[in-house]
Formats: structure tokens, sequence, C-alpha cells
């Protein structure tokens, strides 16, 4: 069934001429059409394109060329990804008509290694939120309940690979928006180390925080991606220069010595204990595979979300100055320029991202600035430095990805609430640290989420920890029963 296919299983056919790239991909885009009016994980299915796609691969494996492991995989990218001839809207009305004339680099990676992009995925506003209910367009359903949120921002790529109508998709990930909806989702989804992944061509929300990431079923399969994904882009002045690493060679099963740091205030009060309880399980595998782990104290995580929701909306504010009606996107008709300034971007902006936007522009005024902007970033040095002083002792954190699991589409009114979503998962973005969510268990359910936390550019070893554990969990790998969406699973593969 292809729902239920990771790259690594799809790879292995595709090697084999068990099945061609065109069967894969026909697969998928019925899956798509049988599950996503009811999912709605899609804004863009670029079909034609595809399938044109996947008749290339295959002529390219006919005639004996040889090919990567993704050549054929179907991809979906969210939709704040540049995609040249493809709509990308952001899910905002500002951008609802917006074609780019280039592809994001990391687009153009994927397309360079043979996957087969099936469409743009839907996300929060400008990816502000953490439920992929701010979109202009429509709110993503989770694929375990329907009632309930995808998380986000990634929320629509997260949902489409739970549902099974792609083998991966990219997220962008600034204050946990990859691991967040992994978590709700019940996939896999890794945050890079800031610097390692390029930036270039992708819609910025916070420019000191963005990263983009894969959302997998497998660490095998993010691991497989990770190997494309993770090259230096001259492009990206933020893009650093390294070695090419091969992260699956990574994958040994061996954690046998490793030291695992457990920062108690991510245990705290607030978090679930029923996730605790989950978490603290996972944690026990990794100690029964021969690894070492101890309490520590990361003292300045109280600060985490104050600081992240001065910094990042202050970015925003700079980096969607942009969107005017002047150069492109939505543009409201009015008697003079300032209206139409104004009537823009009242019209063509959201609730939340004018909020945001508010916030920042208050944040970076002249006497605010060393208040709440330069504080901010003053304590933002002090939360790296917590994490510098756990790492010298620890090879890893272990916590949970989110306080809590899915909850009920409108059942979050306060923007506390809302924001609290971020608690697990801004520190690391704020360190600019590698951070990884991986399925640990069930709440009602629901999945839940587990997060590693590694020192910077040590993707390698959170992968490792993460294979060890996905492999020894004795953790059924269950899918989301899609039957109640009105859609048989399709058998086509």
């Amino acid at each position: 069934m292809f729902a239920k296919l990771t790259i690594t299983a799809a790879a292995d056919k595709l090697a084999k001429n068990e099945i061609s790239a065109y069967e894969l991909t026909e697969a998928a885009l019925k899956r798509i059409e049988e599950t996503d009016e009811q999912v709605k994980a899609f804004i863009t299915v670029t079909k034609e394109e595809a399938l044109k796609t996947a008749a290339e691969i295959d002529k390219k494996r006919r005639q004996g060329e040889k090919l990567g492991v993704l050549a054929g995989i179907p991809v979906a990218y969210k939709d704040n990804m540049c995609t040249d001839g493809v709509l990308t809207t952001c899910a905002s009305k500002m951008l609802h008509n917006f074609i780019p004339p280039y592809s994001a680099t990391v687009v153009e990676l994927l397309q360079q290694a043979g996957s087969v992009m099936l469409g743009k995925t839907n996300l929060d506003e400008f990816a502000i939120g953490s439920s992929t209910e701010n979109s202009a367009f429509f709110t993503t359903h989770n694929p375990w309940d329907l009632q309930r949120v995808a998380g986000g921002s990634s929320g629509g790529s997260a949902a489409a690979v739970a549902a099974g109508q792609v083998l991966f998709a990219l997220g962008t990930d600034t204050g946990g928006s990859i691991r967040q909806p992994s978590a709700f989702c019940g996939v896999v989804g890794l945050k890079p180390t800031y610097g390692l992944v390029s930036r270039y061509g992708v819609v910025a929300f916070s420019s000191s925080l963005d990263q983009v990431g894969p959302i997998t079923k497998s660490v095998e399969d993010c691991a497989l991606v990770m190997n494309v994904l993770a090259q230096h882009d001259p492009r990206d002045s933020t893009s650093v220069k390294l070695d090419t690493a091969d992260y699956t060679a990574s994958l040994t099963g061996e954690v046998k010595g490793l030291k695992i740091g457990v920062p108690k205030e991510y245990f705290g009060e607030g978090i679930d204990p029923r996730v605790k309880a989950a978490v603290h399980k996972a944690l026990d595998v990794l100690i029964s595979l021969g690894a070492e782990a101890g309490e520590i104290s990361l003292p300045l995580t109280e600060y985490t979300i104050p600081v992240y929701y001065l910094i990042a909306p202050a970015e925003l504010s700079s980096n969607l100055a942009r969107f005017d009606g002047v150069r492109y996107g939505y543009r409201s008709e009015a008697d003079d320029l300032e209206a139409m300034y104004i009537k823009t971007r009242s019209e063509g902006l959201g609730t939340e991202v004018k909020r945001r936007i508010m916030l920042g522009t208050y944040a970076l005024s002249a006497d605010r600035y060393d208040d709440f902007y330069l504080k901010a970033l003053k304590a933002r040095t002090l939360i790296r430095q917590d994490f510098d002083r756990a790492f010298a002792q620890y090879d890893l954190l272990l916590t949970p990805t989110t306080p809590n699991v899915s909850y009920i589409k409108g059942e979050v009114k306060d923007l506390l609430t809302e924001y609290m979503n971020d608690y697990c998962t801004a520190g690391a973005s704020l360190a600019g640290l590698p951070a990884i969510s991986v399925p640990c268990g069930y709440v009602d359910g629901l999945p839940v989420g587990m997060q590693l936390i590694g020192k910077p550019f040590a993707e390698a070893t959170i992968l490792r920890a993460a294979h060890a554990y996905e492999q020894n969990c004795g953790l059924e790998r269950k899918l989301p029963t899609l039957n109640e969406m009105g859609g048989s699973p399709s058998e086509q593969v």
C-alpha cells in the first residue's frame, strides 16, 4: 500500500524495477485525490508536471543512467518555498497570485536528485502560527482526528506525510514549526543547525531563526533527505561551508556511552503528565541500549518564549515591509499612494500576521528598542550559553517536543496558550541548534513526540540516537485510519 511506503522501501522497489516512478507518482496523486478533501494538506497540486518528471526519471533509468536514492520519490514543499513557474502563496491573500521566476535552493537540490514535486502544502500565513488555523485559505486537519489541528506552521507538510499522500515533505522551522506539527501528526521532523541548509528562495519570517528541514516517516528517510539538503550555498550569506556528510552512515544503532541530559524545566508545570510518561519511557529505551542519562537544569528556559516573541516579530516586521502592493502580490484600489499602502496591508494580511507586525514594530521603535529588542538579544545570548554549559557535559538533550498532544480546532482561544505550544522547541531555535522530533507513544490514540537536541552541526549524533530508539522501542508504527475521511486507502503500490 502506497500510504505505508517509506523512501527506503520505495527506492528499493524502483531500483529493482518492481514499480516505475510513473506508477509511484500516480499512486501518490490518487492518494491525494482520495483524502485531501478531508485532510486539506495541499494548496496546489502539480499533477501534470509530476507525471512528466516521473516519466523522465523512468526514461533515464531505462537508459542505464546512474540515479540517486531520491530519484522518482514524491515530495511536497511548504508553500513558502519559491518554485519556478508554480504558485507560491505563503497561505496569504497577499500572495494569492504570485508565481516566482526561480526556485529555492532546496527545491533545486531535490529536483537535481530526481525527486518528483507533487505540489505545495498549506501553512499558517507567512509561517506565523502553530496550528495552521491561520492560513488565509483553510485549516489543515490532523489525519489522526479530523477535528484536531495538524500543528504549525508546517501543518500541511506534516499532515501530507502522515496521511500517506507523499513519502516526504519539506517544512520550515522558526520556533518549532517542523518539530511541533511532526509530533502532532506522528512523523519524524528535523530542524537542522542554523546555516546548514540554504534559505535562499524561502520567504523570510525571522531571518536569524528560519531553517528548512525534512518531514519523513522514518529517521532513515530523514537522513537520506539531509544528504541532499546539507550543501553550502553561496547565494545564502548565512550558509555554512562544511565537508559533505553521509548521514545514513551514522545510523549504526549504537548509543552505548552516549550521554543524554534531561532538562528538568522541560518536564515541569504545563506539560501533560501522560506526555511526560511517554518521553520518560523513550529515555528508558535509550538507557537500555547503553546510553547514560542525568537530570540537568537550563535555568533560563522560562525566558525562551518572551525572548522568541520579541525577536521573531521584530524581524517579521522588517521582512514583511516589502509586501506593500507596489511590486507584486495583492493590491487594493485607492485614491492615493499612502491610502493604497494602508488598504493593501489591511486587506491582504491576516489578523495574526498584523498582530505580530505591530508587536515587532513596537519593539523596534526608537523609545522601546533598548528596553525590549536589545534586551531580548542579550537574553538570547544567555540562553545559548545555557545550552553550551549543558553540552559541556552531555552529547544530547532529551525533552518532550510539545507540552500536549494535538487539540481540537478552535479550542485554544487565548494567545498565551497558543504561544506556549513552542515552549519545548523555541530554545533550540534561539540557540541555532539541531533538533529532531520522533514519535514515542500515544495518548488517547494521538501521537506524542520526543525531542532530541544536539550540539551545533551534530545532526549525525541526533540521527544516530533517534534511529537507535526507533529500531528498538517496540512501538507499533501506526497509520491514521483514513476510511473515516470518505476515501479508501490506495492499494496501487
